[in-house]
C-alpha cells in the first residue's frame, strides 16, 4: 500500500471536500493524460467506484465522478492508467509478490484480459477471488513466469498456448500429447515450468475456455431434464426412467448415470468473445459499413430479406453491432458406412455480420447443440432446441451487456435468427412441413399438382411447371407434349407471408412436440385436414420469426446434386438408377402422347434418343477418365469411372456440382440430338448463374422466368418418372436468391466441411458426443489463443494461401509496375540465351504493355500521324511492332528528351541476353505451369486465354497453351526483373474459333495456329485470363486430352439466352438406329469435326469476372 496516496480514500473532511483530495485528483488526471497508449484519444478510464475503470470518459466527467463517488476501492497503483504495478498473490498466507510491467503488456497479458472482460480486476481484495477470477489470475501469473529460469522467448502460458494449438490443428491424441510433453520436459533445462500432461494443460488455460452444459434426456427423445423439469426422475410424457438402474451396490458412489445426455454450448459467451478480440470485433460491423450497390448482392446484408427485417424492427437495426445469425443442422455417421449405425446431429449457429472472407468459415461456426444418438431425432429435434431458443428469445427481448474492444465501449447486444439451412429431409424436421408425398414443396403447399405414378409408385412433378409461365406462353395450350389433352390456365402459387402461415398453423391447432399428446393431436389434424404441416415448429416461439421473408432455405447443394444424378443416370442408362425403365414407359403411355416410345411389334420398348448406347457411354467414360483440371479445383474424377459397367461411382457433391455446371454442355454435345442437348445445357447454365458470388436482382427475375420454361422443355423429352421433387424445387431457387442473396451463404458446403471436421474428433467411439465436445472446447480455446501469437507463427487462420505469390516487394521510388508486381517462381531455374526474333518479340510486348511507357507510345503515334495523316490503325499497329523498340531506345538516350527515370532508361536499353526458365509460377492467386511440367500429372495448369488488346478494331480472344516461363533481368542496380509467359496460340479468327451464339460455347480448332509470331504475355496479365473450361469433346474414334477449367463459382452472371421454342411438334423421341431398352446396340460412329475443342466460357464485357477459388 502506498502511504503517500492515503488521500485517495479521504475524500471528505468535516462535511466538505478535502483539499488534498482535490489536488490529488488533478495529479491523477495529469498522470493519466501523460500515458497516451492507455487513453482513448481525449478520454481516459474513469476509476470511480461506479465505473470501476470500465468506461472511457471525458476528463471533466472523470473529475466529476471522482468528486461525487470517490475512487474504486484499493486502487493505490494506477494499473489501468499506465503505472508499473505489483500484484499480490491471491492466495492467503503467501507473502511474496510477482512484478510485471503494465506499461507494455505482452500479447498473452492482453489475451487474458480480453478473455476475462471488464470484470477482471487486478487489485488485491481482502477476500479470496471467485473461481473464475482465480483461474484468470493463475494465467496472468503463468504469463509472467519464464518457461525456465533465464528463458526470454517463452513464458509458461505462451508455451502452453502454442502446444495446445498444435494439438488442436493436427488432431493429436492425448497420449501423443502427453508423450510429447514428457520428452520436452526431459530436453528442457531443469526447473522448467512445462505442465506434466494434457490434464494439467487444460487446468492451466481453463479460464480461456467457454462453458458447456450437460443436460439429461429421455432415452426416447420425448423431453430433456432442463429448466422446470430438471429435477424429474422419469419422463413426463412416456414415463421412461431418467437414470440407469444399478445392477449391484458400489462402494464408490459416482452418482446416477442417465440413459442419454445432450451437450449445449451457450451462445452468449461465444458472441461476447467476437467483440472481446481485436481480430473480430471491428469486422462485426462490416455489414453496416461496407459500400452497397443498388440491385447487386454480394452478401446477405445486401439482400431484400435483410432490409425488410431492418424496416420491421428499427430498434434492432439501429445498433449495427447487433448480431444476425443462421442455423444449420445435419446428421452424420461417425463410424462410416460399414460400422455401427449411429446418427449424430450437431446444431451449428453462425453470425452473418462478418465480411465474406470470414463469414461461414470454421472459426466462426459455433457448435450449439449435440443431439445424442444413436437414432435420428426426426421431428423431435425441437425437444433438443429448447435451450437455444430460450437463449435466442433472451437475446432478442433483453440482450446482454457486451464490451466492444474495437470501440472501447459497452453496449447492449441483441441477436436475431434470420433463417435455417439444411438438406430437404432436415427441412421438414426444422420447419414442421412434410417434405414427402404430393405436398412436399414448401412453396407450392396445397397448390401442388404432383401425382402418384401407378406403375412406378412414386410421386411425380411432371407437368407441374407450365403454371409458372407467362399467361400467353404457347406451352400452356399444348395438349400433346405434356399430359395429353390438358391445358393450363392457373397461375403460379401465391407467396405466403410468415404471419399468414402462423395464423394457419394456429387455426389448425397444431402443437409443439414438447407438449403433452402432441404426436396424437398433430397426427389427427394432418389426417383430417389433408395439409402438409406435421407440427408447430419451436421457431415460431421467436417473436420476430413470422416477420422473416425466408425462414428455411432450400439447399442448392443437394438439389443440384440430385438433379445431376437424375440427368446423368438417365442419359447414361445406368441400370437401377435410370428414370427411363419399363415401369416409366408404362406410366408414359398412360399420361403422354408419345407413340414412338411405346411398345413395338416385338413387345419391347424402343431406345429413346435421350439415352446413350454402349459406344456413347464408353466415349463419355473414357473422356472423364482422362480429364485434367487445375490444381485444387476438383477431385480426380478419373477415379470415379467404372469402364466395365460404363458408369461413375463415389462422386461427392462438389464433383456433381462441377460436372453439372461445367461439363454437361461439353460431354453430350456430339453425342445427343440438338433438341435434347439444348435444354440440358440451359439447365446447366441456369445453375451456374444461380451460384455466382455476385447476384443482380434483375438477373434473378430473369431466371425466375427462364427455369420454368427450361423444365417444360425437359418435360417434353423425359418421362414423368424423371421429375421428382428435386427437379421441381429448382423453380423456387431464383426467388430465394433474389430475396436472401448469394447462395454460398445459404448452402450446405461449409457446414458439411465442418461436420467432417467434427467427425475427425471422435476419438472414443463409445462416447461420440463427449469426444466431440472435449475436442471442440479445446479448439475454441486454441483458436482464441492464435489471435495473440507472434506474427511468425503459422496457424490455421494464418495459413499461407495455396497459391502464394510471395507478397509485395519493397517499394523503390520511380520503379515500374512490371518490376514490382508480386509473383513467385518455383522449381529449378535453367539459364538459356534469348536473342533474335524471340528477344525482339519479348521486348516489344513488354514496352507496349508497361503503363509507364504509354506516354512515349502516344508521342510515337503522334509523330507517325504527323508524317502521314492518313495512316490507318492497322499500319500503326504494324509500326509499333516493327520499329518502336529502336525508336524508344534512341529517344531515351537523347538528353534533350529529359528521360531521367533510371528504370525507364534501363527498360529502353533492353534486357540481358541470358534469361532464366522456370517450370512453374504463382501470380494473382493462380498457379501456372508449362505443358512439359504437367506431363504425367493428374492436374493441368497450362491453359491460357487472354482478351485481345491490339490497336485494330477486330480484337479477338486468344486461346493457347503455356510453353515456357521466362524471367528477364535488366542491367544495373537495383535489380529489375519481369516474368513473361511464352504461349502457343490457336487461330483466333473465325476459321479457328467459333462461338455458340446463345450459350457462349467456343470451339477451337487445334490444328490451326495463330499466323503471327506474338508468343508472349506478361505474367502479371494472368489476372486477365477469363474463367473458361477448355476440354476436348468426347469422341468415339480416339482418346481425348484436356486443358484446365478454373474455379467453380463465377463472380457475376453472364447473360445466356435460352432458345425460344414455338408450340410445334418436338419430333420423334425414339432412336431410329438404337435398340430396345436394355440393349447396347447402336451406332458405331458419330460424325464429328477433327481436333475440335469445346470451351465453356464465362465472360463479362464490361467488368473483370475472375473466378473465386473455393476450398471445397
Amino acid at each position: 500500500m502506498s502511504s503517500d496516496r492515503q488521500w485517495m480514500y479521504n475524500r471528505m473532511r468535516g462535511g466538505y471536500l478535502n483539499p488534498k483530495f482535490v489536488d490529488g485528483v488533478h495529479v491523477f488526471v495529469q498522470f493519466a493524460i501523460s500515458q497516451p497508449e492507455w487513453t482513448d484519444g481525449p478520454r481516459i478510464r474513469c476509476p470511480c467506484s461506479m465505473c470501476k475503470n470500465r468506461k472511457f470518459l471525458e476528463i471533466e466527467n472523470v473529475k466529476l465522478h471522482l468528486v461525487q463517488k470517490g475512487f474504486v476501492p484499493d486502487y493505490y497503483e494506477w494499473r489501468f492508467h499506465g503505472e508499473t504495478t505489483t500484484r499480490r498473490n491471491y492466495e492467503q498466507g503467501e507473502g511474496h509478490t510477482s512484478a510485471y510491467a503494465t506499461e507494455s503488456p505482452g500479447p498473452y497479458h492482453t489475451m487474458v484480459m480480453d478473455a476475462g472482460g471488464l470484470d477482471l480486476d487486478f487489485d488485491t481484495m481482502e477476500e479470496s477471488p471467485n473461481p473464475i477470477a482465480k483461474k484468470l489470475y493463475e494465467m496472468l501469473q503463468a504469463a509472467d513466469q519464464a518457461l525456465w529460469p533465464g528463458c526470454e522467448k517463452h513464458s509458461q502460458l505462451s508455451a502452453v498456448a502454442r502446444l495446445l494449438n498444435i494439438k488442436s490443428e493436427y488432431h493429436l491424441p492425448e497420449r501423443c500429447y502427453d508423450s510429447l510433453l514428457e520428452f520436452m520436459k526431459e530436453a528442457l533445462p531443469q526447473r522448467n515450468t512445462l505442465p506434466e500432461n494434457f490434464y494439467d494443460t487444460k487446468k492451466m488455460v481453463e479460464g480461456l475456455g467457454l462453458p458447456v452444459e450437460k443436460i439429461d434426456c429421455c432415452e426416447r427423445g420425448c423431453m430433456i431434464y432442463w429448466g422446470v423439469d430438471s429435477a424429474l426422475k422419469c419422463c413426463k410424457l412416456c414415463g421412461h426412467p431418467r437414470y440407469k438402474s444399478r445392477r449391484r451396490e458400489s462402494t464408490t458412489h459416482k452418482g446416477d448415470v442417465p440413459y442419454k445426455r445432450m451437450y449445449y454450448f451457450p451462445l452468449i459467451p461465444r458472441l461476447h468473445r467476437l467483440y472481446a478480440s481485436k481480430a473480430t470485433a471491428k469486422d462485426m460491423r462490416w455489414h453496416d459499413d461496407h459500400d452497397k450497390e443498388d440491385g447487386v448482392m454480394h452478401h446477405p446484408s445486401d439482400s431484400k430479406a435483410w432490409f425488410h427485417f431492418d424496416q420491421m424492427h428499427p430498434s434492432f437495426s439501429a445498433e449495427s453491432r447487433n448480431v444476425r445469425l443462421g442455423l444449420c443442422t445435419d446428421g452424420f455417421q461417425p463410424f462410416g458406412q460399414s460400422g455401427k449405425q449411429y446418427s449424430c446431429w450437431p446444431i451449428i449457429v453462425t453470425p452473418y455480420n462478418l465480411p465474406p472472407g470470414m463469414c461461414m468459415k470454421e472459426p466462426h461456426m459455433f457448435l450449439s447443440v449435440i443431439v445424442p444418438g444413436p437414432n435420428n431425432p426426426k421431428h423431435k429435434i425441437d425437444v433438443f432446441l429448447q435451450p437455444l431458443i430460450a437463449e435466442l428469445k433472451h437475446l432478442w427481448e433483453v440482450g446482454v451487456e457486451t464490451y466492444d474492444v474495437s470501440q472501447k465501449q459497452n453496449f447492449q447486444m441483441r441477436a436475431a435468427l434470420l433463417w435455417t439451412i439444411s438438406d430437404f429431409p432436415a427441412y421438414s424436421m426444422l420447419s414442421g412441413w412434410s417434405t414427402a408425398g404430393k405436398l412436399a414443396c414448401p412453396h407450392c403447399m396445397e397448390y401442388s399438382d404432383a401425382f402418384s405414378l401407378p406403375n412406378g409408385r412414386k410421386t411425380s412433378w411432371f407437368d407441374n411447371h407450365r403454371k409458372f409461365l407467362p399467361h400467353n406462353h404457347p406451352f400452356r395450350r399444348n395438349k400433346n407434349c405434356f399430359i395429353k389433352n390438358k391445358t393450363i390456365s392457373s397461375q403460379s402459387p401465391p407467396t405466403r407471408s410468415g404471419t399468414e402461415i402462423l395464423e394457419h398453423i394456429e387455426m389448425l391447432g397444431l402443437r409443439k412436440v414438447t407438449e403433452a399428446d402432441a404426436d396424437e393431436i398433430n397426427s389427427n389434424i394432418c389426417k383430417t385436414s389433408g395439409c402438409g404441416w406435421r407440427k408447430r415448429s419451436i421457431f415460431w416461439d421467436l417473436p420476430y420469426w413470422s416477420t422473416n421473408l425466408i425462414r428455411h432455405n432450400l439447399d442448392v447443394m443437394h438439389i443440384e446434386k440430385n438433379v445431376f444424378e437424375n440427368v446423368f443416370n438417365t442419359v447414361m442408362n445406368i441400370e437401377g438408377k435410370t428414370k427411363d425403365n419399363i415401369k416409366a414407359r408404362e406410366d408414359l403411355a398412360m399420361f403422354c402422347r408419345r407413340k414412338e416410345l411405346e411398345k413395338n411389334a416385338n413387345g419391347k420398348y424402343p431406345k429413346a434418343n435421350y439415352t446413350l448406347d454402349k459406344n456413347g457411354k464408353q466415349a463419355v467414360c473414357e473422356w472423364v477418365k482422362n480429364l485434367k483440371f487445375p490444381d485444387g479445383y476438383v477431385s480426380n474424377m478419373g477415379r470415379c469411372v467404372d469402364l466395365k459397367k460404363y458408369k461413375l461411382f463415389g462422386m461427392k457433391s462438389h464433383d456433381c456440382h462441377v460436372f453439372m455446371q461445367r461439363l454437361i454442355p461439353i460431354a453430350f454435345r456430339n453425342l445427343m440430338p440438338t433438341n435434347v442437348w439444348e435444354p440440358l445445357t440451359e439447365l446447366s447454365l441456369s445453375f451456374k448463374d444461380l451460384t455466382c458470388t455476385k447476384l443482380k436482382e434483375e438477373d434473378m427475375r430473369r431466371l425466375e422466368l427462364e427455369i420454368p420454361e427450361i423444365l417444360c422443355k425437359l418435360e417434353r423429352i423425359f418421362p414423368p418418372a424423371f421429375f421428382d421433387s428435386m427437379e421441381h424445387l429448382s423453380v423456387h431457387l431464383p426467388y430465394e436468391a433474389r430475396i436472401a442473396g448469394p447462395v454460398q451463404f445459404r448452402w450446405m458446403y461449409p457446414f458439411e466441411r465442418f461436420l467432417r471436421h467434427l467427425k475427425k474428433n471422435v476419438g472414443n467411439k463409445a462416447r461420440v458426443e463427449g469426444s466431440i465436445c472435449n475436442a471442440y472446447l479445446v479448439e475454441e480455446a486454441s483458436n482464441f489463443c492464435s489471435h495473440y501469437f507472434e506474427s511468425h507463427v503459422h496457424t490455421r487462420q494464418r495459413n499461407v494461401p495455396r497459391n502464394d505469390d510471395g507478397g509485395v516487394a519493397v517499394p523503390i521510388e520511380g520503379n515500374l509496375s512490371i518490376f514490382t508486381y508480386p509473383g513467385r517462381s518455383y522449381g529449378t531455374a535453367k539459364p538459356r540465351p534469348i536473342e533474335g526474333g524471340e528477344l525482339r518479340a519479348a521486348q516489344t510486348y513488354i514496352l507496349l504493355n508497361c503503363d509507364e511507357v504509354t506516354p512515349y507510345i502516344d508521342i510515337y503515334i503522334l509523330k507517325l500521324r504527323e508524317q502521314d495523316p492518313r495512316i490507318s490503325d492497322a499500319d500503326i499497329d504494324q509500326m509499333l511492332d516493327n520499329n518502336f523498340v529502336e525508336w524508344f531506345e534512341l529517344y531515351a538516350r537523347n538528353p534533350s528528351n529529359n528521360v531521367t527515370n533510371i528504370f525507364v532508361k534501363a527498360l529502353a536499353e533492353g534486357p540481358n541476353r541470358t534469361t532464366q526458365s522456370y517450370p512453374m509460377y504463382f501470380v494473382n492467386g493462380y498457379k501456372f505451369h508449362t505443358i512439359g511440367h504437367g506431363t504425367g500429372r493428374a492436374t493441368m495448369n497450362s491453359g491460357v486465354c487472354i482478351k485481345g488488346t491490339n490497336y485494330s478494331e477486330n480484337a479477338s480472344d486468344y486461346y493457347g497453351q503455356l510453353i515456357e516461363i521466362l524471367e528477364l533481368e535488366y542491367p544495373g542496380y537495383p535489380f529489375k526483373r519481369t516474368v513473361l509467359f511464352k504461349c502457343d496460340w490457336f487461330d483466333p479468327s473465325r476459321h479457328g474459333t467459333r462461338r455458340h451464339q446463345n450459350y457462349n460455347l467456343v470451339e477451337v480448332n487445334q490444328s490451326r495456329r495463330f499466323n503471327r509470331y506474338e508468343p508472349f504475355i506478361l505474367a502479371m496479365q494472368a489476372c486477365q485470363i477469363k474463367a473458361r473450361a477448355v476440354v476436348e469433346m468426347p469422341e468415339l474414334s480416339k482418346k481425348t486430352s484436356s486443358m484446365p477449367e478454373l474455379a467453380f463459382q463465377d463472380n457475376e452472371i453472364n447473360l445466356h439466352q435460352i432458345e425460344v421454342v414455338e408450340d410445334n411438334d418436338l419430333g420423334l423421341l425414339n432412336d431410329p438406329n438404337g435398340g430396345d431398352i436394355g440393349s447396347d446396340v447402336g451406332d458405331d460412329e458419330f460424325e464429328s469435326e477433327d481436333e475440335i475443342e469445346h470451351v465453356l466460357e464465362s465472360e463479362s464485357e464490361d467488368e473483370d469476372d475472375d473466378e473465386d477459388f473455393a476450398d471445397l
